[in-house]
Order: C-alpha cells, then sequence, then structure tokens
C-alpha cells in the first residue's frame, strides 16, 4: 500500500498568508512526479500554529526520488512553497519557523459507498 509524509510545519499567524500564496504559486511538479498520489495543504483552525503538509506517494522510493530531484531544485533554485523568489534577488525568508517530517504506511483505507 501507499507511503504518507506528513510536514508539520510551524508558522507564526503573520505568515500565514505568506505561506498560502507559496504554495498557491508553486510550480506544481509534485503533481507530475512518478508515484505521487495526493496533496493537501491543511491550515489549522484553533489551538495550534502548525500547517500539515499532508502528500501520499506509491512508495517511499518515488518520494525519495522526489525529494532528490524536484522538491530540491525548487527549494534551491526558484519559486514554489520552499520560499525561493525573484529572478537573481535574494531568496525571501520562510514562512515557517519549524518543520519536521512524519511518515506512515496506509494500512487500512476506505472510500465513500456508491449510490
Amino acid at each position: 500500500m501507499s507511503i504518507v509524509k506528513i510536514n508539520a510545519l510551524t508558522v507564526p499567524a503573520e505568515q500565514r498568508e505568506v505561506l498560502e500564496q507559496r504554495f498557491a504559486s508553486r510550480a506544481g511538479t509534485v503533481e507530475n512526479s512518478d508515484g505521487f498520489e495526493w496533496f493537501e495543504l491543511l491550515r489549522p483552525v484553533e489551538g495550534t500554529d502548525q500547517y500539515l503538509v499532508y502528500t501520499r506517494w506509491r512508495s517511499e522510493e518515488d518520494f525519495q526520488a522526489w525529494m532528490e530531484g524536484p522538491m530540491k531544485a525548487a527549494h534551491q533554485g526558484g519559486g514554489g512553497a520552499g520560499g525561493a523568489g525573484g529572478e537573481g534577488g535574494e531568496r525571501p525568508k520562510p514562512a515557517a519557523s519549524g518543520s519536521s517530517v512524519w511518515s506512515f504506511e496506509v494500512v487500512q483505507q476506505a472510500s465513500p459507498k456508491k449510490a
């Protein structure tokens, strides 16, 4: 079965809009990556300042290939949620003040019943 990676990003209130805009304008390379199955950016509603970035992958190998290829390139060189900015300009300050990645294997799943 699939694997899930959840990146828990600590985002101060004044940086929430910046983070959401960066994700909205990301290059979209994750959607075209081999083995990619799902993405969600989850905004906290109450009791925490952590956003959750949920991705689902066919395998750990597919996730690692994305991390070492398209994700690494996007965060080093241009655009995307990682915070790279304008052409030839300085990289903008990261929107998140902390990050940790959680890994899970999908062992059970369900979808809505079809009518």
